[in-house]
Parts: C-alpha cells; structure tokens; sequence
C-alpha cells in the first residue's frame, strides 16, 4: 500500500462516480491513522483499519478499465493488506443500484448484512440505499486472505 497524491485520487474518483469526493477531502482521509490505499493506473481502493476491522472507503475504477480485473486485483490487495494491519472481517457501503459493483463484492466473498435508507445522493438529488455488506479475513498458513 502507498501514500498517493490526493489529487490524483480525486482525479481517478472523478472519473469513475457522478459525486467524486475533492481533493481535500483525500487529503484528509490519508492524513489518519490506519488508512490504506493501492493504486494502479486506472483504479484505486481506500481502506481505514481500526483495531481488528476494515472498512472500504471507496474502491474507483475508471469506466474503460472495468470488467478487466482491476477492481479484483484492488479488493484483494487491500484484503491483504488490511489483514497484515490486523483486521479480521472487511466492512463496505455499496449503493443498492450499481450491479457491477455488487457482483464484483459477491464474487470477492461478501455477504449482505444492512441497509442504509436513502444514504447516497446523486448529482440530481434523488436518493439510493446503501447496501452494507460485509466479510471474514480469514487467512492460510501464508497469512494471504482466502478468495
């Protein structure tokens, strides 16, 4: 995991969501304690550790680069690198409408277990659920997390 430029996070973000989060907003986030990211040319994943739990922050690929293996690649490498941070099960917030994101968690051993009610604004001010979901870390001999 590395410490990136916050505008080129807000850059990639900006290119992946209709509400990207600014550059001060990353700014802040990296300044914290037990905040992870990995970053790769066309994606990143931010994850803040906390004791024995993690939590996606957010997880942004660009739209060219989807359905390729990035976001896989990501959740995996933050899964491992939360796990050598100390976490034992992996939190995130999806919204119930992006499918693809949801596969991709599905596939990656998440399970649903909340909802959050209207949690995410859109730029024309509708509302979506968030889908909380959820996974153990358990690890192998080699202390990699299990797909």
């Amino acid at each position: 995991m590395t410490t990136p430029d916050p505008h080129a996070l807000a850059k990639l973000h900006a290119q992946a969501f209709s509400t990207p989060w600014k550059d001060s907003e990353f700014a802040d986030l990296l300044a914290q304690p037990g905040v992870l990211t990995a970053v790769e040319p066309d994606g990143f994943i931010l994850i803040r550790v906390v004791l024995d739990e993690a939590e996606i922050l957010t997880l942004a690929v660009v739209p060219a680069a989807r359905r390729h293996g990035v976001g896989k690649r990501l959740v995996k490498t933050g899964a491992v690198a939360a796990t050598q941070a100390g976490a034992t099960r992996l939190f995130l917030e999806v919204a119930e409408d992006n499918a693809s994101a949801r596969a991709l968690y599905d596939h990656a051993g998440f399970i649903q277990i909340g909802r959050r009610k209207a949690y995410y604004a859109a730029a024309n001010g509708s509302r979506t659920d968030a889908v909380v979901m959820s996974r153990d870390l358990c690890v192998d001999q080699a202390n990699v997390p299990l797909p």
